[in-house]
């Protein structure tokens, strides 16, 4: 009886795939550009579809003065709730509807959705309002097959991972809305991601004195100072090249600087230079030991140079994802349908970059990485020029994950 639902949930995927891929479409072209994070009317229109296939939607934004003071200008966070006869396990399904800039060098317009080769290319058609689409699309066909259900399935479609979940996932769990017992979190690949590195974000603001650059003795040179700053972080790079980590995937820490901005005049000495860095630790790494580490090294470059201070604001701390032992059973029927539907091994590995999926393991709810994306990464073009997703890939990952949603709440 199982395998005859099972082989009815993938002939409804396959049965509805054009209007999921027309949802996709409508979700990839409404923008939300983070910054500047003006996010809730694309959360409003994906309610407003929700709604119309017959399920309740919980709108829940957070105070708009937190909202402002993390730098963006709205959120409304999504929950749809589902609850079969049975008592049983609470999946949630994770999604982020808020992206970094498209940028220049696209062929196709960013918001266009445009399909062409199979493809369809727009900014977060990967990553991840793909999973929007695959999320409540394998929902929907686990509904439709009419199988006695136990337990129930979340959907978050929350709109702040740009800027680290907190207003999101981390708002949802601190406010008691929501606390299941597993998650799967938009996915990137092929791989299920079971583990990812923490991340440190600094704003470093080198303070001298502005002059005219006739006479620059009479200035203090941020710049100066600042580059003193980066000749240390960069001084940093090959010793964070000789620690690794245990879990596949990983590899070592990381350190760049991503942005620097000061001076006002081509002649003039800079009064002021702004560095913004980004460090990646590996899941064995202490972050406040990091940050401590690191931000003595910035203070330590510039300690001699006389009229120079420093203002350091941390920008953004968020912790790894570690494998919690309850995940096996996830990893595992992932895995065995992922095999079956690829037709290839899906490995179950950790990752160097980092999502607000850890919001979920921090407070020991089993989360695994998990959804529609290429055999890896980069041939997504994912926050490049060109991202696009193969359909025939959202259409295998929605299938999976209606399996696996049957195998934690359909008959035994």
């Amino acid at each position: 009886m199982n395998n005859a639902f099972q082989d009815a949930l993938l002939a409804w995927i396959d049965a509805h795939f054009d209007a999921q891929v027309a949802f996709l479409q409508q979700v990839v072209r409404i923008p939300t550009d983070t910054p500047p994070g003006d996010n809730a009317a694309h959360a409003e229109a994906v309610a407003a579809l929700l709604e119309a296939g017959g399920w309740p939607v919980e709108r829940h934004a957070p105070p708009a003065q937190q909202v402002r003071d993390c730098g963006m200008a709205s959120i409304t966070n999504l929950v749809v709730r589902r609850r079969y006869h049975a008592p049983g396990p609470t999946l949630a399904l994770n999604a982020h509807g808020d992206v970094v800039p498209p940028g220049a060098g696209w062929t196709h317009p960013p918001y266009g959705a445009v399909i062409d080769g199979g493809y369809l290319y727009g900014r977060a058609a990967a990553v991840s309002k793909s999973d929007f689409a695959t999320y409540v699309f394998a929902l929907r066909a686990l509904e439709a097959v009419g199988a006695p259900l136990a337990g129930g399935v979340e959907l978050h479609f929350t709109y702040d991972e740009e800027f680290g979940g907190l207003l999101g996932p981390g708002w949802l769990l601190e406010q008691g809305i929501t606390r299941p017992d597993y998650v799967i979190a938009a996915g990137f690949s092929y791989q299920i991601i079971t583990a990812h590195n923490a991340c440190l974000q600094l704003e470093v603001t080198v303070h001298g004195k502005a002059g005219h650059g006739a006479m620059p003795e009479t200035a203090v040179d941020a710049l100066q100072a600042a580059t003193q700053i980066l000749n240390a972080i960069y001084g940093e790079l090959p010793a964070l090249k000789n620690i690794r980590s245990t879990v596949p995937g990983i590899g070592s820490p990381t350190m760049i600087v991503g942005r620097i901005d000061g001076g006002t005049n081509t002649n003039v000495v800079p009064g002021s230079v702004t560095l913004k860095l980004d460090r990646r630790m590996i899941p064995e790494e202490d972050p406040a030991q990091v940050e401590a580490q690191l931000r003595a090294l910035i203070e330590a470059a510039v300690a001699g140079a006389s009229g120079i201070t420093l203002t350091i604001k941390r920008l953004l701390l968020s912790q790894a994802l570690r494998p919690l032992p309850g995940v096996a059973p996830l990893v595992a029927s992932l895995q065995r349908h992922g095999h079956a539907l690829f037709g290839q091994a899906i490995p179950a590995v950790g990752t160097p970059l980092y999502s607000d999926a850890r919001l979920y393991g921090e407070r020991a709810i089993p989360t695994v990485l998990y959804g529609a994306g290429p055999r890896t990464v980069q041939e997504s073009n994912a926050k490049q020029a060109d991202e696009r997703l193969l359909l025939e890939d959202l259409r295998r990952a929605t299938k999976v994950v209606a399996l696996t949603l049957f195998d934690f709440l359909g008959p035994d």
